[in-house]
């Protein structure tokens, strides 16, 4: 069983900055991919970005150039750095783990097994 706990939420003004961070119980370097993904009121969820245990990253259109991910095996942490945030990211953010898969698997929620309980990002105008 691995459990992943998601921080870093918060109250944040249009075109600010915010760092997710995501802890998981085993060492990540175990061939596993880890998952953003973020569910707005009304909409489904959606993957937002994923960083797989060779490196390989992928992100969804809309936060391109905006959203890093990235990983540090070494304190089982994976990391969102948000820039440039608007409304359309207000959502709760989850964080994701699920084993090694291809690039074009990453975004799907289906592919990941265990979950985190979410952080709440809030951008306001």
């Amino acid at each position: 069983q691995v459990q992943v706990a998601e921080s870093g939420g918060g109250l944040v003004q249009t075109g600010g900055s915010l760092r997710l961070s995501c802890v998981a119980s085993v060492e990540t370097h175990w061939s596993y991919c880890m998952g953003w993904f973020r569910q707005a009121p009304g909409r489904e969820r959606e993957g937002v970005a994923a960083v797989d245990s060779n490196g390989s990253t992928s992100y969804v259109p809309s936060v391109k150039g905006r959203f890093t991910i990235s990983r540090d095996d070494a304190k089982n942490t994976v990391y969102l750095q948000m820039n440039n945030l608007n409304a359309e990211d207000t959502a709760m953010y989850y964080c994701a783990a699920g084993p090694s898969m291809l690039v074009g698997g990453q975004l799907l929620a289906e592919n990941y097994k265990y979950w985190g309980q979410g952080t709440q990002v809030t951008v306001s105008s």
